[in-house]
């Protein structure tokens, strides 16, 4: 058995005010801790893994194929495999989450060409 307590999860800033950290994740399925900042933006993209997820505290605002959702705490949320989705923290606390990803998901580069290239097909 593996176990991770959030406490102890060491993030990554995956874009500008987004942060990233790695819970357990076996052979089919990834499990990420998130938190979005006031006033950040998860920039859109889309990619081959199946993701659902779980809010935990503050409110999202998911952009989904040009749509817009709030999530609050509570919320479950699933973006099929190629859905185009990001979201915007537009509150004044941090928006703090769990995502899976099936298959298991390496950390995003919103920076690389492939990337930008990808969120462009909307």
């Amino acid at each position: 058995m593996d176990r991770v307590n959030t406490a102890d999860v060491r993030f990554d800033e995956v874009a500008e005010g987004v942060y990233l950290g790695d819970l357990p994740t076996g052979d089919r399925a990834g499990m990420k801790y998130w938190r979005i900042d006031p006033g950040a933006r998860l920039p859109p993209h889309r990619h081959d893994n199946e993701q659902i997820g779980f809010m935990l505290s503050g409110t999202l605002t998911a952009l989904v194929e040009g749509e817009e959702r709030t999530l609050r705490p509570g919320d479950a949320y699933r973006f099929p495999s190629g859905e185009l989705h990001g979201a915007e923290n537009r509150g004044s606390e941090p928006a703090v989450g769990v995502g899976v990803l099936a298959p298991p998901r390496e950390g995003p580069n919103w920076g690389s060409p492939a990337a930008t290239a990808t969120a462009d097909r909307q």
